[in-house]
């Protein structure tokens, strides 16, 4: 073999080495897309950084599988455009898993039990479902509130019923009463509650639906697999329960879902 040759074959394995060096370092980093204002579930702070409860699941899933992540904040409705198109390799901010939603997406094993809280001004009056008939409801759209609300409208006998694109707006038109009650997942009703500009609104009803909370993925994601194992690592190790208690002040009840380890969701048969 001559020196020329010898230099050729170093040089083109020299820059496949490079090459595959960069195509190792990208897959490194999970494109995470969330909803941006959804404490404590997510949010940023001060600094713009994400916080939160599944910002610290998904952060953890990363690192053990030995990569990093990449948070981007997209409006509720974009998250599903995000993982059907492949541009999130996961999505997080309390999403309910549904048949409906595992025939377009995957989701993880759920890791919290939710239950929607019905928020309203301290001295609104209304105390029970039965007292939502008249009134101008709100919720998020394409949330599982909203579907709960629409599919019970006969039922429940409210006036009208308003569709919103972010929290911020839902609880801004409570707080200034063009609606009645805000329905929403109830633990963030809650801390949304304790901000002093919205210290007049208090959660008047809690309802348990029983809905699960997952990480949701594009439709049998490669990493689908790695990502629930993880997670049920993380539950039999006690990292579940540390990230839970950080954020929510208790300890999660030993058969949670916060605690179980579970399989991958499929559609139901």
């Amino acid at each position: 073999m001559t020196f020329k040759s010898r230099h050729l074959i170093c040089f083109t394995v020299a820059l496949m080495t490079v090459f595959s060096g960069f195509s190792a370092s990208a897959a490194e980093t999970f494109k995470i897309g969330s909803y941006p204002a959804n404490p404590p579930w997510e949010f940023k702070n001060e600094a713009g950084d994400f916080q939160g409860f599944e910002v610290d699941i998904v952060t953890e899933i990363a690192s053990r599988l030995g990569a990093d992540v990449d948070i981007s904040g997209l409006d509720f409705r974009a998250l599903f455009v995000a993982t059907a198109s492949g541009r999130a390799d996961a999505v997080i901010s309390s999403l309910t898993i549904t048949d409906e939603r595992l025939e377009s997406q995957s989701f993880t094993q759920p890791y919290f039990s939710g239950a929607l809280g019905f928020g309203a001004k301290e001295d609104s009056g209304i105390e029970s479902l039965d007292d939502l008939h008249g009134k101008k409801v709100g919720s998020i759209a394409t949330t599982f509130s909203e579907g709960w609300l629409k599919d019970r409208e006969d039922e429940l006998g409210y006036a009208s019923y308003g569709s919103y694109d972010s929290t911020a707006n839902l609880l801004t038109d409570l707080r200034n009463g063009r609606i009645d009650v805000a329905v929403n997942e109830i633990l963030g009703l809650r801390y949304a509650f304790t901000q002093p500009q919205l210290s007049n609104l208090k959660v008047v009803i809690e309802v348990p639906t029983g809905d699960k909370f997952a990480i949701m993925m594009p439709k049998d994601s490669e990493n689908l697999g790695a990502f629930n194992d993880t997670l049920s690592a993380m539950k039999t190790d006690g990292t579940m329960a540390t990230i839970y208690e950080k954020w929510f002040g208790v300890v999660p009840a030993a058969d949670s879902l916060t605690l179980t380890p579970l399989p991958i969701p499929t559609l139901a048969n």
